[in-house]
């Protein structure tokens, strides 16, 4: 249960408010304190002048002693939260209200008592409390028997003895209840209300996690019905307020992500799968053939006449070539793949080198009666490639060429430029590719249609496209509109470097 997010924050939400509240219930005490000490000191700032002047204990510039023992009996027994004393000018305690055997001081600090005399608006301002060595408490004050001629203090403790047995009882009882109902309902307010904040403010975050888990339980392989974004917003762009609609639109990027590469994964394994098939079948076809014209040479040699001997050689050996073509292109096009062969680029031209790729088909050509032209301008951009992988690149694209055209037709290698770089298209008279063969021309071992028999499900083209992959530069194929294939490639030109001065 404490995993949960909403659980975690319900509880430091609790704990926060119960530290919150005792830290305002202890401050709030204190300051109820401190502020009722100002009133009743600002209330009775004049009591122990009114207390002279109305009981008559000075009379002829003398202190009436019988009168101010009838005040402290009287007022013992009327208002026995205060207490008086009657000081000298040292402070020292000369008669007091108060239980004797209370009395812990014999003399109270003068300094307090003559800052208030001073400015009778300090308050709070605390005196010695003569029945604590430590405690202070508020006070009135007046000089005695007059201010022109005083011979001591009448000193009035304010919040006596009785008061704080009376306050402790009261705090003890009906205040510590009051703040006790008044904090527990503020705690069960606010945590109603924190909690209803965090179930609105987690929504997004359990509708996230809902998210997650319904993709994890489609084993990632598709994107989740419901994005966050289709849940969040009903335009085409995302809008990103904070950071949790962060997390779901970056969510829903990466759900794709991860979705495609599965799928690309399941492409890869099935054409491994294919790739491993046809390879056996490329590979075994060659070798039965072989092994039965070397059987049927072994075993009829002596009815076989030179002639027929010299032929089933010949289809032997060539078979065996044909073989050995193959593991080369498996070799190389492995090491294009691992990046173990890397091309190393430097500028020629582009025209010369297909002359000279088309002079070297041209016996081939004639001997499959076909004619091999070679078009376009030569002034092209000087290409920037390597010079034996662009050739190779050449050898297939017009090698299969010749392949699939028909005797009697023709070959065009076109060069030219595009956006400024070199550009060389081979088209033949062929059948041309099927609109579905087309997005896999390219893809090791695919047999089209028209593959028929003519050679070997290639690597050929597999070959080229990251022959051209690695150089920078791009090949494509489209069926002509006079009728044939048309495959172009298209090379980086070389920018010459500016002499530094």
């Amino acid at each position: 249960m404490l995993k949960t997010l909403y659980t975690r924050l319900a509880l430091g939400l609790f704990l926060l408010l119960l530290a919150i509240g005792l830290l305002y219930t202890f401050i709030s005490l204190y300051s109820l304190r401190e502020y009722s000490a100002s009133v009743n000191q600002a209330l009775h700032q004049d009591l122990a002048k009114n207390l002279v002047s109305d009981r008559n204990l000075v009379s002829d510039g003398e202190l009436d002693r019988s009168a101010l023992e009838e005040l402290f009996a009287l007022y013992m027994a009327i208002n026995p939260s205060i207490e008086i004393y009657l000081l000298d000018l040292d402070g020292t305690i000369l008669s007091y209200s108060a239980d004797p055997a209370r009395i812990k001081r014999n003399q109270v600090s003068l300094d307090p008592i003559r800052r208030l005399m001073d400015d009778m608006s300090l308050y709070p301002l605390l005196g010695d409390d003569p029945r604590s060595h430590d405690r202070q408490k508020v006070f009135s004050v007046t000089p005695v028997p007059s201010a022109d001629n005083p011979e001591g203090y009448l000193y009035v403790v304010l919040r006596g003895e009785e008061y704080d047995a009376a306050e402790t009882m009261a705090r003890g009882g009906k205040v510590l209840e009051m703040s006790a109902w008044a904090l527990l309902v503020s705690l069960i307010v606010a945590m109603v209300a924190g909690l209803a904040i965090f179930h609105l403010l987690t929504r997004r975050l359990r509708s996230l996690t809902r998210l997650v888990a319904d993709f994890k339980n489609n084993d990632m392989s598709q994107t989740p019905s419901s994005t966050w974004h289709s849940n969040r917003w009903r335009d085409k762009r995302p809008v990103v307020r904070d950071e949790i609609d962060y997390l779901g639109v970056t969510f829903d990027e990466m759900a794709q992500r991860i979705a495609c590469q599965i799928e690309q994964l399941t492409d890869k394994d099935a054409q491994r799968r294919r790739l491993v098939a046809q390879v056996s079948h490329d590979l075994r076809t060659p070798l039965a053939s072989m092994q039965g014209y070397i059987e049927s040479l072994k075993l009829r040699r002596d009815r076989l006449s030179p002639q027929e001997q010299d032929r089933f050689l010949d289809i032997a050996l060539k078979e065996g070539r044909r073989l050995s073509r193959l593991v080369d292109e498996l070799f190389e096009l492995a090491a294009l793949e691992a990046r173990e062969k890397q091309p190393v680029p430097e500028p020629f031209p582009l025209a010369e080198l297909v002359h000279d790729v088309v002079q070297k088909h041209g016996q081939a050509a004639r001997e499959n009666r076909l004619t091999l032209c070679l078009r376009g301008d030569p002034a092209l951009p000087t290409a920037y490639a390597d010079l034996a992988m662009t050739e190779r690149v050449l050898d297939n694209l017009i090698s299969n060429a010749i392949a699939y055209s028909p005797a009697g037709g023709h070959i065009d290698v076109v060069v030219g430029q595009a956006d400024g770089e070199p550009k060389v298209c081979v088209r033949d008279s062929g059948p041309g590719i099927s609109e579905q063969d087309l997005p896999h021309i390219f893809d090791p071992f695919y047999r089209g249609e028209a593959s028929g028999g003519a050679g070997h499900a290639g690597l050929g083209l597999a070959i080229a496209r990251r022959i051209m992959t690695l150089q920078g530069g791009d090949i494509r194929v489209e069926n002509a509109a006079s009728g044939g294939a048309s495959f172009c490639i298209r090379l980086p030109a070389h920018a010459p470097s500016r002499p530094t001065l």
